[in-house]
């Protein structure tokens, strides 16, 4: 590997280990094993790379998770027992990367400030939206963008409060059959 890809590596451990408020440009030099002129170099700022840094750890994180939903249960299994599994594999990710989900979430409160990553979280945001549209639901958002978008909005809003319950208290975070549990009382209470 060279200065460009150590510094990556390192800005990446800085991340899982220190959070992307409390990253220096020392802790990413030192992690790397080089000097922090190779920051500028290689990336312009310190902010630059850390931001890759966590474009990267999100995509990781995100192929994971992929992999995990494909391999979880019948997709077409009533949408309750799907939306079950589901959960049970995105909880699971909360546990696994959960540095990763607590240097996200550290950074939202500065999103103000950071217009390119606004807009690159924006733009996962509004892909997850259709996701979740169309693997719980088989609601295309291209083809009926109001469902699809409501739907999706719904389930994102959904998975923000629970990760942060997780990140919080995870002794006393919902599970998937809590999850379960809560929309029936609300659909019966619907009815």
């Amino acid at each position: 590997m060279g200065n460009r890809e150590d510094l990556l590596a390192g800005a990446k451990r800085c991340l899982y280990e220190k959070g992307y408020a409390r990253t220096t440009a020392r802790d990413i030099a030192a992690a790397a094993g080089t000097s922090l002129a190779a920051i500028g170099y290689h990336y312009k700022s310190t902010e630059a790379l850390l931001n890759l840094a966590l474009y990267d750890a999100i995509g990781e994180m995100g192929e994971k998770m992929a992999a995990a939903l494909a391999a979880a249960g019948d997709p077409e299994g009533p949408p309750l027992q799907r939306f079950e599994v589901i959960w049970r594999s995105i909880i699971d990710s909360f546990q696994a990367d959960r540095q990763v989900y607590a240097a996200t979430l550290e950074i939202f409160g500065q999103m103000d400030r950071m217009p390119d990553l606004r807009a690159a979280f924006a733009d996962g945001i509004e892909e997850t939206r259709g996701w979740w549209a169309k693997t719980l639901h088989d609601v295309d958002v291209r083809t009926d963008e109001k469902t699809g978008r409501a739907l999706g909005s719904f389930y994102q809003a959904l998975m923000s409060g629970v990760m942060i319950q997780w990140l919080i208290d995870p002794d006393h975070a919902p599970s998937a059959g809590d999850l379960v549990a809560a929309l029936r009382l609300v659909g019966e209470e619907s009815r």
